[in-house]
C-alpha cells in the first residue's frame, strides 16, 4: 500500500495489526509478526511515508483504561525498535534520527 501511495490503506493496516485483541484463550497482537516479516518497516516509513510513523508508534503503546490515584498504567512495546531479530542493536533508532523530525523522536 505504501509503494502504491495508498497511505490511508497502509495506516488502516498498521492500526489493525497493532491492535491488541483477545478471546477466551489468547491475546492477539501483530507487533512481532510485523517486525519479523518487515524488519525495515521503520526505514520504509521514514523514507516513503513519514505521516504513518505516529500510527506505528501509537500502536506500540498500551494504555490502561483504569486510573488509580490519577495515574494510569502504560506498557511500551519497543523491543523491535531497540533490538533486531538477531538480538543486536536495531538500526531503527538511527533511521528515526536520520529522518530529522523532532516530533517523531519525542513521540510518547
Amino acid at each position: 500500500a505504501i509503494v502504491s501511495g495508498s497511505l490511508n490503506c497502509a495506516k488502516a493496516m498498521i492500526i489493525d495489526l497493532l491492535t491488541i485483541r483477545s478471546d477466551r484463550e489468547n491475546y492477539y497482537y501483530g507487533c512481532d509478526e510485523l517486525f519479523t516479516r518487515h524488519p525495515e518497516v521503520i526505514q520504509r516509513l521514514c523514507a516513503d511515508a513519514p505521516p504513518l510513523l505516529p500510527a506505528l508508534l501509537d500502536g506500540l503503546i498500551w494504555r490502561s483504561k483504569l486510573a488509580m490515584n490519577s495515574q494510569r498504567r502504560v506498557n511500551y512495546y519497543v523491543k523491535h525498535v531497540i533490538q533486531d531479530g538477531d538480538g543486536k542493536f536495531n538500526k531503527a533508532l538511527k533511521w528515526l534520527v536520520d529522518a530529522q523530525d523532532p516530533k517523531i523522536i519525542c513521540h510518547p
